[in-house]
């Protein structure tokens, strides 16, 4: 398969989830397990779960994410009937692993408040439908499930959401890191492409840094980054995002912002621990990021090269 139109893994766990608790609604259907079975409501859910989870592959990267949580919540309702409708403990409670699956997708795929409400809904729709169908005895057993789904939804959340941060963020200056960077200027230029507003990158370049470190150390240096990234960070605006790229060299992604704007912003920066250079680039129809980073690296470095040549005192090569 080609790897653009591989299937992303949140679509294909997705499909995963429908698909085996079709299976095991048509399972249910074809043996049932007590006189009292809902034969009929065990078709309806197997056509329901084997054909959503064809339907979600076959729309694979093209699922939104608002489609992703649409189809968890129709998982969380369909749950919710079946536990109503099940005549025996037995059955309400085996529906605890399907609850757990639930919370531990959204915990993977969501941001932590995300998957909180995805498995409150999860938890709370079925103990509705538990509640209508369960004996009296079955109370405890029940609540330990649902207590239990909830508890590693929130584990699993708060672990994830820990390793999303630091894959995403340099861990000397805190900033974003060049992946992230990267993936979500890429974002920004899309939208801005499709919406018509301007978009201006910046790339900076810390001038006499390796001085800096022949110096003094690297430890020095390691602290003048920190405060660089520090002094810059708090004179962007919130909408601004700042990169390390590597080095000395950070990265600016300026959303709804021109030239003209770009050059009033950066003047902003002025007055750090250190001088800098700066090249940049307003994103024109048909851009991508990587072309709009190699404008605005090629205009860094012909700034730097003519600070060069005019610093000589015969103004010569």
């Amino acid at each position: 398969m080609r790897a653009d139109r591989a299937v992303p893994a949140r679509v294909g766990l997705l499909a995963l989830l429908y698909g085996a608790g079709g299976l095991f609604c048509l399972a249910g259907a074809l043996w049932p397990m007590h006189a009292e079975t809902p034969v009929a409501l065990n078709g309806v859910l197997a056509a329901v779960g084997i054909g959503g989870a064809v339907a979600v592959l076959v729309r694979g990267n093209r699922l939104s994410v608002t489609g992703g949580h649409a189809a968890l919540v129709v998982v969380s309702l369909l749950v919710a009937v079946l536990a109503a409708r099940s005549v025996t403990a037995v059955g309400v409670i085996g529906l605890g692993p399907v609850l757990i699956a639930i919370g531990l997708y959204a915990a993977h795929f969501c941001s932590l408040r995300t998957a909180r409400a995805h498995a409150a809904l999860a938890v709370g729709t079925a103990s509705v439908g538990a509640a209508l169908s369960l004996p009296p005895a079955a109370a405890l057993p029940w609540v330990i499930t649902a207590v239990s789904a909830l508890l590693l939804t929130e584990a699993h959340a708060r672990l994830n959401s820990a390793l999303r941060t630091d894959a995403a963020t340099d861990p000397l200056t805190g900033l974003a890191n060049r992946r992230s960077w990267e993936a979500e200027a890429g974002r920004s230029l899309a939208r801005a492409l499709r919406s018509d507003e301007p978009l201006t990158v910046a790339v900076l370049d810390l001038d006499d840094f390796k001085a800096v470190n022949d110096r003094d150390g690297h430890g020095a240096g390691d602290r003048l980054l920190q405060q660089v990234a520090d002094h810059w960070q708090a004179r962007l605006r919130t909408a601004d995002l700042l990169g390390r790229y590597g080095g000395d060299e950070f990265v600016l992604c300026l959303p709804a912002t021109d030239a003209a704007g770009a050059q009033e912003l950066l003047q902003r920066l002025d007055g750090g621990p250190i001088g800098w250079s700066v090249g940049t680039a307003t994103a024109r129809a048909g851009d991508s990021l990587a072309t709009l980073l190699h404008r605005a690296d090629a205009e860094l470095y012909a700034g730097k090269r003519l600070r060069r040549t005019t610093a000589r005192p015969d103004g010569g090569g």
